[in-house]
């Protein structure tokens, strides 16, 4: 008598299988999701790049902080998911440029959140740290 051979898998197997890839599904979405959202904050951060070199090149030829935005020649018009951009001069050596980022643009956003660009200035330039009100999860490493 010949013995029969098995082709195919079985239920059982193919359940297996498919939970796995449930699981692994499951890890792999809010995952994905935290890396959009921090590739849509490094857009509010670049644009406050281009506002700490106006505000660093001010400093550097000027030996002060610039006491206004328009001063510092900052675009303050937001684009994107950057709402708008500010400046304030706390004293003649420190300065803060705060981008607001637009909650409708970022849905993880209960309200308006910020990130603030700190910068202290020296005779060998610029120093930033930054922070601001956006969940730690979604800055940058070097603002954590």
């Amino acid at each position: 008598m010949k013995k029969q051979v098995q082709k195919g898998f079985t239920l059982i197997e193919l359940m297996i299988v498919v939970a796995i890839i449930g699981i692994l599904a499951s890890i792999a979405l809010p995952a994905y999701q935290d890396y959009i959202n921090r590739a849509k904050v490094s857009e509010a951060i670049l644009a406050g790049s281009s506002a700490k070199n106006s505000v660093s090149e001010y400093y550097q030829t000027q030996n002060d902080m610039p006491t206004t935005a328009t001063i510092a020649g900052i675009n303050t018009g937001g684009q994107g998911i950057v709402k708008s951009i500010g400046y304030s001069r706390t004293d003649a050596t420190h300065g803060v440029v705060t981008v607001t980022v637009d909650k409708t643009k970022l849905t993880v956003l209960a309200a308006d959140a910020t990130v603030t660009l700190t910068g202290t200035g020296s005779p060998n330039g610029t120093i930033w740290d930054c922070g601001g009100s956006l969940p730690a999860k979604l800055l940058p490493a070097n603002c954590r």
